[in-house]
């Protein structure tokens, strides 16, 4: 490590989409900045092996699907194969641009990056000492402003001992050499869906147990209706309300013991493989935060104020480390509004407007709020939907599952939420985004002009039906 990396303005803890994204704003703002990140390769657990292996696998896995079902269209392809080391490669490939691409970004915008493991140290005169160790090698660094962007890691289940062999955590599932003939997945969140959806179009037979009731906790309960049947439809069996007690490798397959939530009824069943995804937790610990007087939650998050800053002057926190969803592009705007505000500039997120997406075929999309909650707190609101299966592209494109949901106050017709599950849902709610951020009507986006033939037509029809006028049902 160069002794000129030794005192910056800004020294960002974590390269994951929070931050590298803060480094590089804070760059660009002026100050000097360093980023220290202990993997070696930029972009976090989302770049590396998180969101974008997962996105290639749910792309090559849905065009292996999608040929196979091509028949109706013309398209013969009676030799399909796959080829599991080129899949891999393909991935791999994918992310290694990325990775170069981020990289590049923070040498341009002269961000040193700095190869890891940070631990505060003190503060002292307004500044806060950092050790960082790589190998036997050891730096202390300052900085006047300390970002933590440790991101989340991977949570475990009692019972169940992750090998990342044969009882796997998602960084295990993104990277299996063969397809699994019986793949257990533990819960029914977004990761495991699509994880799921990826292994069960290459040809795995998936189960999907969860705990709850329902799947896709937090979701509409209409839309995750709807979406089960689909998922359902496709080849993927459903255990709900049932507790994993444990799970055990044996010789060739792994026994997982069940327990129904409700009468406490026990059931086994055999896997090749299986995934643990129950969700994921702060990485926050062995940051040396106690020492310094910095709190966490009982969940593991940081604890900061409206600003990002912990109890300590000069040092804050952002992304998956603090409270709110976790999710990438959430913590890429809290580290530029964080960046800006040392800046001395206005900084706001509006946490009401975050969209979500489970990206699956047909993917899953959602912003603001769902009916269970508007009902919970009391707000009259209307509900406007359209249906693919009426959408004229959707028609020809074979991709008529799903439906479009608008939700709209009764009063001031104001879009109060918005659910979207069908093909491109997650970039169809872009539109929907923006609409509340400008507090639009569902009149608002009903009088827009929507191109023919697009799927976004679909959404014109959901904000005409909120006043029961669609034109094309």
């Amino acid at each position: 490590m160069a002794d000129e990396f030794d005192v910056f303005d800004v020294i960002v803890i974590g390269a994951g989409p929070g931050g590298y994204v803060c480094a590089i704003r804070a760059a660009q703002l002026g100050f000097k900045v360093a980023c220290i990140d202990k993997r070696g390769t930029p972009g976090g657990t989302c770049l590396n092996v998180g969101c974008i292996p997962s996105k290639a696998l749910l792309h090559a896995s849905h065009m292996f699907s999608s040929m196979h079902d091509a028949e109706a269209m013309g398209i013969h392809a009676p030799s399909l194969k796959l080829d599991i080391g080129k899949l891999m490669a393909y991935k791999q490939n994918g992310i290694d641009g990325n990775v170069d691409g981020v990289r590049f970004l923070l040498k341009k915008n002269k961000v040193a990056e700095i190869i890891g493991t940070a631990r505060l140290l003190s503060t002292k005169q307004g500044m806060t000492e950092i050790e960082v160790r790589a190998g036997n090698d050891t730096q202390i660094m300052r900085a006047k402003h300390v970002v933590l962007a440790t991101g989340s890691q991977v949570a475990h289940l009692a019972g169940v001992d992750i090998d990342e062999e044969n009882i796997v955590s998602s960084v295990g599932a993104l990277a299996f050499d063969h397809v699994p003939k019986q793949l257990a997945i533990i819960g029914a969140g977004i990761i495991g869906l699509e994880l799921g959806s990826v292994w069960q179009r290459l040809g795995a037979q998936v189960t999907v147990i969860e705990y709850l009731d329902r799947i896709a906790p937090g979701l509409d309960g209409e839309m995750a209706k709807q979406f089960q049947r689909i998922l359902a439809k496709q080849g993927i069996k459903f255990k709900l309300g049932q507790k994993v007690v444990a799970a055990k490798s044996l010789k060739s397959s792994v026994r997982v013991m069940l327990e129904s939530v409700a009468a406490g009824t026990p059931e086994e069943l055999r896997a090749d493989k299986v995934l643990v995804a129950i969700g994921r937790k702060p990485y926050s610990a062995d940051l040396g935060l106690e020492a310094l007087g910095i709190t966490r939650d009982k969940s593991g998050c940081i604890e900061v104020d409206a600003h990002f800053q912990t109890k300590i002057a000069g040092i804050y926190a952002i992304g998956d480390v603090i409270k709110g969803a976790m999710l990438a592009h959430k913590a890429e705007d809290e580290g530029v509004a964080l960046a800006e505000h040392l800046a001395g500039k206005a900084a706001h997120i509006d946490y009401n407007i975050i969209p979500s997406v489970i990206y699956t075929a047909p993917e899953i999309a959602w912003v603001g709020r769902n009916e269970e909650e508007l009902k919970q707190d009391g707000i009259a609101y209307r509900v406007g939907k359209f249906p693919f299966m009426a959408n004229g592209r959707a028609k020809v494109n074979h991709t008529t599952d799903g439906f479009v949901k608008i939700l709209a106050d009764a009063k001031t017709d104001m879009i109060l939420g918005a659910h979207i599950i069908g093909a491109q849902a997650g970039d169809l709610i872009g539109e929907l985004v923006m609409a509340m951020a400008f507090s639009a009507s569902a009149e608002d986006v009903a009088r827009t002009c929507h191109a023919h033939p697009t799927l976004s037509e679909a959404l014109k029809e959901a904000a005409l039906a909120v006043e029961g006028r669609s034109l094309h049902m």
